[in-house]
């Protein structure tokens, strides 16, 4: 006997495709209709679906019995916990045995040589949020280490280790930094004459040699860059990539003779950073000046980009540009006999920018589903896995091998065009599990390939941010992929895009500041410059918007360039208490 029929969205098996199916109830042994698609529902189940429960509390407990294949739990119930699996589970990362120390294994580390070097497709701005033709989109080869090096920046390497006098000399900068500073004070069983300091950042151990190395103007402009990691230990709340003691980055140091040189240079590099983001990694992101309580210790101002995580309604910094004017030259000596009839000397004006692997976190944490990660396909060390399906024992030997041999085809295929792909021929996995697998690592694009397909000269695309099925001829294999490539690329931008407009809210209103900060968004509202304190004190919560992470406050993230309104003679900062004029609208947002 049936009882009722459900429509609901739910997982075939081994197949791992959603489809819309029908529950039908029935009682023991009742025959049901079998070409009818359907499930059998214990009694036990049945009670708890006919007692009136939701369709969309029906939908999310089936979401998470679908989840557990995978992972352990939904994205937007519990952000933090479902970060921490993704990365594990998707082999980003390995946990150590000091805390806030991780092993980047080989599927994140090659999304940061991607960073540094990589090919990638170009979608002109004109062209970011409407239908382009594939014609108009631009290969490019290498990304920040070249468009650096045409800039004329060279690399080198500077030792980690930085003596307790050169890191003090600047004591300003060393204020900020002491907390996290670790330090080496033995040596085997031996105390050292002096700590030594494992470098949180690299001016202090860099600047004494641009002071030997600059005599005249005409030693200048030096422009130095480093591929390096770092070490800043003192803190709560590790996470992998987003915060962590020890980090892969590039940081660069420049000195110039003019000031006016060095600040365009600041821009130039800026611009560099939001292409990471926004061409490689998809990334939409607020370009910015930083507060005067939050710029770099020591510098004369600092630029950045910041992004937003929709999950968590928390902003969090990309990258920076900072501008040191001439406060480190003037504590290092870095200065030079200057052009010109007027002689005399001067000191250099100098900059310091860096990109570190918190990118990768940031990637992972925007577009990354209840399945998985998602990777961008510029990025993305395998951006086609290519798996046979449809292969039975019931087949001849010959055509499992038509089969095989049609993936390896289309591979080479691939891979002669440039196309980073991978053949999964494994034969102790089900195809099912191969695409659960490649779906949780998060490849762009995924090919099955049957004997049907080999009989009709096709093979079937699934882009990974869709699911959506597309048969493709053969003969128009590596042109069809590399638009689909650039249509995932372009739609997971979009995606973003709207995430973070839909997000960012102006107002000059302090209720609405507070009301729409609790609901996950990024306040640009107008401020006096002074009382971030006060402000983030008074929009601390007690309960997080964040399952697992601490509740905080508004945090000044930047003052964009790009300013919503003008701002008026008389408009007050946005504090209600603060009867101060304000300078300009600042983006607030709770933060990482």
């Amino acid at each position: 006997m049936y009882f009722r029929t459900l429509r609901f969205s739910f997982l075939k098996g081994w197949q791992n495709h959603r489809s819309v199916c029908s529950i039908r109830f029935c009682g023991d042994h009742s025959p049901l209709n079998p070409t009818a698609s359907c499930v059998y529902v214990s009694p036990k189940d049945k009670e708890k679906l006919c007692s009136g429960e939701s369709q969309q509390e029906l939908n999310k407990k089936e979401k998470k019995r679908v989840t557990s294949r995978g992972l352990g739990v939904i994205k937007e119930d519990n952000t933090s916990e479902w970060y921490s699996q993704v990365v594990t589970k998707a082999e980003m990362i390995e946990y150590h045995d000091i805390s806030g120390c991780y092993i980047l294994r080989p599927w994140a580390f090659a999304i940061w040589e991607h960073i540094k070097e990589e090919q990638y497709a170009v979608i002109p701005s004109t062209c970011i949020y409407v239908d382009f033709n594939f014609d108009s989109v631009e290969w490019c080869h290498a990304f920040f280490d070249a468009e650096i090096r045409k800039l004329g920046v060279e690399n080198a390497y500077f030792p980690m280790f930085i003596s307790k006098s050169a890191l003090e000399k600047e004591k300003t900068h060393i204020t900020d930094f002491a907390p996290e500073v670790a330090w080496v004070t033995k040596s085997g069983d031996t105390d050292l004459a002096e700590p030594v300091a494992i470098r949180p950042t690299s001016e202090t151990v860099m600047y004494p040699s641009f002071s030997r190395w600059v005599q005249s103007h005409r030693d200048l402009p030096i422009k130095i860059n480093q591929w390096c990691n770092v070490v800043r230990w003192e803190f709560q709340h590790p996470r992998p990539f987003l915060r962590s003691r020890e980090f892969l980055w590039q940081e660069g140091h420049t000195a110039y003779e003019k000031k006016a040189e060095a600040e365009k240079e600041v821009l130039v590099i800026l611009d560099l950073y939001r292409r990471v983001y926004e061409d490689l990694l998809a990334i939409p992101v607020i370009l910015g000046k930083k507060t005067e309580k939050e710029k770099f210790a020591g510098a004369e101002y600092t630029t950045t980009i910041e992004a937003f995580i929709p999950a968590s309604g928390r902003g969090i910094q990309g990258a920076t540009s900072h501008h040191l004017g001439q406060n480190f030259s003037r504590m290092f000596n870095i200065q030079f006999n200057m052009s010109g009839k007027e002689g005399g000397q001067d000191f250099a004006y100098q900059n310091s920018w860096g990109l570190t692997t918190r990118a990768i976190g940031v990637m992972t944490m925007v577009h990354g589903d209840d399945a998985g990660l998602v990777l961008p396909p510029p990025v993305a060390s395998v951006q086609v896995v290519v798996i046979p399906c449809g292969i039975k024992a019931s087949m001849s030997e010959e055509e499992k091998a038509a089969v095989l041999r049609s993936c390896e085809t289309f591979v080479s295929q691939m891979s002669a065009a440039g196309i980073r792909c991978h053949g999964d021929m494994r034969d102790n996995y089900t195809a099912g599990w191969k695409f659960n697998c490649w779906e949780l690592k998060g490849v762009p694009l995924r090919v099955e390939i049957g004997p049907n397909d080999v009989r009709n000269s096709q093979f079937v695309a699934i882009p990974r941010d869709t699911g959506q099925k597309i048969v493709v001829g053969s003969d128009a294999a590596v042109i069809r992929v590399k638009e689909l490539l650039v249509e995932i690329q372009k739609r997971l931008f979009n995606k973003a895009k709207q995430d973070l407009d839909s997000h960012v809210v102006v107002t000059e209103d302090w209720e609405e500041f507070c009301s729409r900060l609790d609901h996950k968004c990024l306040i640009l509202a107008p401020y006096c410059g002074e009382c971030e304190d006060v402000i983030k004190k008074q929009t601390t919560r007690v309960e997080s918007c964040e399952s697992g992470t601490p509740a905080v406050g508004a945090k000044a993230l930047c003052i964009p360039f790009k300013q919503p309104k003008d701002i008026t003679s008389g408009m007050l900062c946005v504090r209600p208490d603060c009867n101060k004029q304000a300078k300009y609208y600042t983006l607030f947002g709770r933060n990482y």
